[in-house]
This record gives C-alpha cells, sequence and structure tokens, in this order.
C-alpha cells in the first residue's frame, strides 16, 4: 500500500484481528473485502485469506492476551538493539563473554526505552489462569 495510505488501511484492518470471536472476524474480513479498500488492495483480502486457518485459533484466548500476542513493538524493538550491539563486535573468546555483553546490553536498554504494554496486568492475570 501507498506510504500515505498505511495508516488509515491499518485502521480500516483492525476491525479483523480485534473482534471478539471468529464468527465476527470473518464478518469483518467480508466487510473489508465488500469496502472501498478491499476493491483497491485486494491482495490484502487474499492474503488473510490464505492464513485464515493460522489467524483463527488466536481468538481463543481473551483480548488481553491477543493484544499481547499481536503488540510485538517492544519485542522487535528490543531484538534490533541486541542485534546491534553484538554485529559491531567480531567475535567472542568466549561463551561467558558473549553473555556478559548480552546483560550488561538488556540492563542498559531496559532501563532507557521499554515501555510497559498497555493493561500489562490484567494479561498477566489472563496468563496465570
Amino acid at each position: 500500500a501507498n506510504y500515505k495510505e498505511r495508516k488509515v488501511l491499518a485502521q480500516a484492518l483492525r476491525p479483523i484481528y480485534s473482534a471478539a470471536s471468529e464468527q465476527e472476524a470473518g464478518q469483518a474480513l467480508q466487510d473489508f473485502a465488500d469496502g472501498p479498500w478491499g476493491v483497491k488492495y485486494p491482495m490484502i483480502v487474499q492474503s488473510w485469506r490464505r492464513a485464515w486457518e493460522y489467524v483463527t485459533p488466536f481468538f481463543v484466548f481473551p483480548s488481553d492476551i491477543r493484544r499481547v500476542i499481536y503488540t510485538t513493538n517492544a519485542i522487535e524493538s528490543l531484538n534490533m538493539q541486541l542485534r546491534k550491539i553484538i554485529k559491531t563486535r567480531g567475535h567472542f573468546p568466549s561463551d561467558e563473554a558473549a553473555i556478559k555483553l548480552l546483560w550488561l546490553a538488556l540492563r542498559n536498554v531496559l532501563t532507557k526505552s521499554v515501555r510497559t504494554t498497555y493493561d500489562w496486568k490484567s494479561a498477566m492475570n489472563q496468563f496465570a489462569i
């Protein structure tokens, strides 16, 4: 999709993955397909339908857990920062040296840049159940 349209397009897709049940998600996908975005970008609809069997298992989880599952920005940011630190080193003399470097990197990264996930306590309670 065009860069200028991505934000609006993402908002149009949100009812699909944030639906309360598989049936509601299927209806939201059909509404998207019949709407202007589905007509303009039919490959998005086809991609969702091809992967539907992989999407539907997530609907058995409560919405708090699903939010944690599909909100991966914090995880990706952390991985990117760890890769950046490792890439600048040529090699490590031992496994212990690599573990120390990663531990120090995690300590620095977590103190300044990683924010908590929205409503994390509710999701943790669901995980405990």
